[in-house]
């Protein structure tokens, strides 16, 4: 998960810092520092955010994966695709 994956992901359900990382069972701290790039996560820190958001309906894609519905994606800096 990027920052920016995150960030649409929690824009996307309306959460702020502090709701998701309630859900998630972490400090918002960690959710807030990541986000704006000042920290990196622990894989527990990730696994429970990514569990969190999946849990309200969040899909994650890995480059080249498709979408099951609608929503949206970050085009790679510098793609003409």
């Amino acid at each position: 998960m990027t920052p920016e994956q995150l960030r649409m992901a929690r824009n996307a359900l309306r959460l702020g810092v502090r709701e998701l990382a309630e859900l998630a069972g972490i400090s918002f701290t960690t959710v807030s520092r990541f986000e704006t790039g000042k920290g990196g996560l622990q894989h527990s820190s990730a696994e429970a955010i990514r569990k969190a958001l999946e849990a309200q309906g969040i899909q994650f894609l890995d480059t080249g994966e498709t979408a099951l519905g609608a929503g949206v994606a970050l085009k790679v800096q510098g793609e003409n695709t």
